[in-house]
Parts: structure tokens; C-alpha cells; sequence
């Protein structure tokens, strides 16, 4: 009769919990090796205080700002994390009534396109006729703007219209559109509709309409 010497019992191997499963000679190495580390590194390290100071350290001079999302017109809510004047995270606003913290695949995708090689950071001016875009200062391109909104305006400006026999007055310009965008408040969107009422512009849109 053939011994079964895969199942043959060993004292040496029972324990309260079980038989030890057979062990060779560089399990025992690695479990002596594995062991000795964990009771040295436990004897000269508190771990909850390793944890507790990587969580700190994660999170030392991190300010947070809260946001809106530029995608559409939902105005969901987000939590900005900058250290040292460079965004490092993007998330939900658990606290805002639109998302309650949740955000959808274009909300997401908002830190990646801040992040993006491709986005401009200064403004780019291409002259009449020109083939290429240069860059120019800020204080240069709120100029030229300004410049192009007075040109257009005085050029274009609408005082009266003939309605039946009587001349009524409009005071606005047709030459001159303004666009919203939805990262936008509340407030900021008063003081806008206020610059275009005042520059004559009736045509004002929202990028989530386009």
C-alpha cells in the first residue's frame, strides 16, 4: 500500500490553527529577514505619527478656492487647490446646491486643460496681413481692445430710428456683441449686462446657447 506522503501527518507542523503549509529553506529566509525589519522599523518608528505627519506634509501651505466650471451653463461648483501660486488639484465642491461635489467628464477635464502645453497664457496679436501671431503685454491687448470697442462704436452708433412719423430714440450699436461664459457669478453677470447696456450693445449671448 502506497504512502500517501502529500497528506502523512507531522506533529511538528500542527498548530492551535492548522497544519504550517511545508515551507523551504528561502521562505524561512525572507519571513526571518520580512519579521526582523517590521520589529526594528516598529521599534524606532511610531507609524500613526509617520501617517499623521505624510497627511500634514501633503497638505502644508495648500490653499483652497472655490470655482465654477466654464463648460456649460450648470455653474457646478469647484474646490481649487493651489500651493505656491501653481494649481496642483482640481475636484467637486461638496458644499455647492448645483453638484453637490459631483462633476461630469467636461468638469473632470478641467485641471488636464489648465495643465495643457496648448493653452495660451499671454495674448497673441496678428497684424493685418501678417502670416504669424506674436505675442504682446496685456496692458497692450486691453488697449487695443478698448481702441476697437470706441472705433466701432462712434462708427457705428444708432441715436434715433423713425418709427410711423416720429424719430425715437435707441442710442445703441448693431456692430458690437457680448459674450458670457458660465464660470461667471451672479454679481459678475450684473456688472456685465450693466458695461453692455451702457455701451449701447443689445445683443448679449451666453457661450452655453452657442
Amino acid at each position: 500500500m502506497e504512502k500517501d506522503t502529500q497528506h502523512s501527518s507531522n506533529p511538528q507542523n500542527d498548530t492551535p490553527f492548522g497544519k504550517w503549509p511545508p515551507m523551504g529553506r528561502r521562505e524561512w529566509v525572507k519571513a526571518s529577514v520580512g519579521g526582523g525589519l517590521g520589529l526594528a522599523l516598529g521599534g524606532l518608528l511610531d507609524v500613526s505619527t509617520v501617517r499623521a505627519a505624510t497627511q500634514d506634509l501633503k497638505l502644508s501651505r495648500v490653499s483652497e478656492f472655490t470655482t465654477s466650471c466654464n463648460f456649460c451653463s450648470c455653474g457646478c461648483g469647484m474646490i481649487a487647490s493651489v500651493r505656491q501660486g501653481k494649481l496642483i488639484a482640481m475636484e467637486g465642491d461638496y458644499d455647492h446646491i448645483v453638484n453637490r461635489g459631483s462633476l461630469c467628464v467636461k468638469g473632470i477635464s478641467m485641471f488636464a486643460t489648465h495643465t495643457s502645453p496648448n493653452r495660451l497664457a499671454k495674448p497673441l496679436y496678428r497684424a493685418p496681413g501678417s502670416d504669424h501671431w506674436e505675442e504682446i503685454s496685456w496692458e497692450n491687448a486691453v488697449d487695443r481692445i478698448a481702441q476697437k470697442i470706441r472705433k466701432t462704436r462712434d462708427e457705428t452708433w444708432v441715436a434715433t430710428e423713425k418709427l410711423a412719423d416720429l424719430e425715437v430714440p435707441v442710442n445703441r450699436t448693431d456692430a458690437i456683441a457680448f459674450m458670457g461664459g458660465a464660470q461667471n457669478t451672479n454679481e459678475e453677470c450684473y456688472l456685465f449686462q450693466k458695461a453692455a447696456r451702457l455701451l449701447g450693445i443689445p445683443f448679449v449671448e451666453h457661450q452655453a446657447r452657442l
